[in-house]
């Protein structure tokens, strides 16, 4: 079963998904008229919230949504997805992380407006944003097929597994380094079920309480985290020049990895970006379709700022601190443990623990919006009143993720996340001339305002 789950994922991210996200994401970038570009200022500034509307329809402020997004993509992606992308890929892999991300900025924009524009209700009457409702109100009913491929991809594709499964690695060989299989096997299972607990507490409050708990700690974990790498990275502050040469050479020439196959270099640059930051696949419409604005346009534009702040700030500071010191080259070890070389070098003696720190709140706070993602493909397949068992059976799972293989834990997630991608950026592109008109309309009545 292992081996199936491995083999569909390697198939599935194969030349049609990465034509789908990069191709899809490059037409949505030149058709917005490079709006990642020309608009990043604007956006930044519309996190100030002076355009917030407590009365508009949604249960969330935009801010919260883009916390509660970046919450589950700023997380473990950018601490042990950007050393499997350098233990898969090499330095190379890292700028084309940098190319997948710009344009998988257009790709939020374009997906987050579309999820305010066409919002719909469930079985409970409740207002709800997300690729399954914009198949549904902005494409019509014959391609209802769409969503539901959607949601049974998500329901399983956003289990916590991952998740669960690195923070057990780091926990364990940062506070328990056990001696023997059965004593690993034993902790994983306590680490899981204490995982579990703590999860519990968040999500069965409902969206509500993920983005509060949400928008308190992401800045909280971006900030300690960015801290921890700045002073690795100052200490081998000399080596930046080379390492950022190697990044760039190494991307066209694919010498670090496969005897010079570029194409896989590009691969598991674009496989790893879409992991960490999600552009493409259909979770950040889901939450920003939440938000308290009538104004799609302004929704995609802060929802633009997360694929930029995670995989451009954020997993370049972990490729930095992997690649100065090193431990990339002369250590066996993979995923987080990596990273962990690499700050326990850094920053001999609290590196270790700086980490644990950072990889416990990045791996909680995706936990908890991960849940939701999840209670909302399920509230959508069968409706309101058997939502809430989705809960369950993903806590259940957290202990699975604890105990369970790496490799078949990402093979699952990575397979059933390019499912989601399909029917998500297919209703995206075949409703692009909507956004594009939109933003116009958007931008002339902005600039009218002011004069």
């Amino acid at each position: 079963m292992g081996d199936l789950i491995v083999n569909f994922s390697n198939w599935i991210w194969g030349p049609p998904i990465l034509v789908l996200l990069l191709g899809g994401g490059t037409y949505f970038f030149i058709h917005s008229g490079f709006i990642p570009f020309r608009k990043m200022g604007y956006a930044i500034g519309l996190l100030s919230g002076k355009y917030d509307d407590d009365l508009a329809p949604g249960q969330i402020s935009s801010r919260q949504a883009l916390s509660a997004a970046i919450a589950s993509t700023v997380g473990l992606g950018n601490i042990s997805g950007v050393a499997i992308a350098l233990n898969m890929g090499g330095p190379g892999a890292i700028f084309w992380m940098w190319i997948a991300a710009f344009v998988g900025m257009a790709t939020k924009f374009y997906t987050c407006s579309l999820a305010i524009m066409y919002r719909g209700h469930d079985s409970a009457g409740v207002i709800q944003g997300g690729p399954m409702y914009v198949i549904d109100n902005g494409m019509g009913k014959k391609w209802k097929f769409l969503s539901y491929i959607f949601c049974i991809a998500g329901v399983i594709g956003l289990l916590a597994i991952f998740q669960a499964n690195q923070l057990t690695a780091v926990i364990q060989a940062v506070l328990l380094e056990p001696d023997t299989i059965e004593e690993t096997e034993r902790n994983r299972w306590i680490i899981g079920i204490i995982l579990m607990l703590m999860t519990a507490a968040v999500i069965l409050g409902g969206i509500k309480r993920i983005a509060a708990v949400a928008s308190a700690m992401v800045p909280f974990m971006v900030g300690i985290y960015f801290i921890t790498v700045i002073l690795i990275v100052s200490k081998f502050y000399s080596g930046i020049p080379d390492m950022l040469e190697l990044i760039f050479v190494d991307a066209f020439t694919g010498n670090a990895v496969m005897g010079g196959a570029v194409g896989s270099v590009i691969i598991v640059g674009a496989r790893r970006a879409a992991f960490s930051n999600e552009a493409g696949i259909g979770t950040a419409p889901m939450v920003h379709g939440q938000s308290k604005n009538n104004e799609p346009i302004r929704e995609g534009l802060i929802a633009m700022l997360g694929p930029f702040i995670d995989t451009v700030v954020v997993c370049t500071l972990t490729a930095l601190a992997i690649l100065l010191t090193g431990v990339w080259e002369t250590t066996e070890n993979d995923g987080v443990k990596l990273t962990l070389s690499a700050f326990e070098l850094g920053i001999p003696g609290i590196g270790k623990y700086l980490l644990m720190l950072s990889v416990l709140v990045f791996a909680l706070s995706t936990m908890f919006t991960y849940s939701y993602y999840g209670h909302k493909c399920m509230n959508y397949l069968f409706g309101a009143d058997k939502a809430d068992y989705y809960n369950y059976f993903y806590l259940i799972t957290i202990v699975v993720g604890a105990v369970a293989s790496l490799e078949v834990v990402v093979s699952l997630v990575d397979g059933m996340y390019a499912v989601m991608a399909f029917p998500n950026m297919i209703a995206a592109i075949y409703l692009a001339p909507k956004v594009k008109a939109a933003t116009k309309d958007y931008f002339a009545r902005m600039k009218q305002k002011q004069l």
